[in-house]
């Protein structure tokens, strides 16, 4: 392992197994491609997506790297008439994440986090380390001791 990412340190600290893949090197900028790189089932992967409700408060999803964030199920599941995305511009000064960087642990603040419900398909996610080139896979019962989430269906049915 070249280098350990602040979520991995949480993740030391709190006892937490894991497993760490590397893409450093690689061409792969979406999430897809994150996926065939690590040799992966894209379903099993998973992005972290940063949103701001009617009311101005922020919300994550994290959804698995193929799918879309269907907006309005994710608004109903938060409880919020409407959600956006937030600005790509805003989400380093919030998070302290970058784009493609962004993980649901080690966030500036807590958010409510919302994982999608294809989740339960799988007994770990993998999902950004919270730095480009590296994804840590965790069991969904190890994540749910560091960050609390709710799962919901909050994906568009295509």
């Amino acid at each position: 392992m070249e280098e350990k990412t602040n979520v991995m340190r949480i993740l030391d600290k709190s006892k937490i197994k894991y497993n760490h893949y590397s893409y450093v090197g690689t061409n792969a900028v979406s999430g897809v491609e994150v996926a065939s790189v690590l040799n992966q089932d894209p379903n099993h992967v998973f992005k972290t997506l940063v949103t701001t409700g009617k009311t101005n408060t922020h919300y994550v999803f994290v959804i698995p790297v193929n799918k879309e964030l269907d907006l309005k199920k994710a608004a109903k599941s938060v409880g919020e008439k409407n959600i956006e995305m937030l600005k790509q511009k805003d989400l380093l000064p919030l998070t302290g994440y970058i784009h493609g960087g962004c993980s649901p642990i080690g966030m500036k603040k807590f958010f409510r986090t919302v994982i999608d419900k294809s989740s339960e398909n799988y007994e770990t996610i993998i999902f950004s380390a919270g730095k480009i080139g590296y994804q840590v896979e965790v069991r969904m019962a190890d994540l749910s001791k560091i960050i609390r989430f709710e799962i919901a269906d909050v994906i568009t049915n295509i």
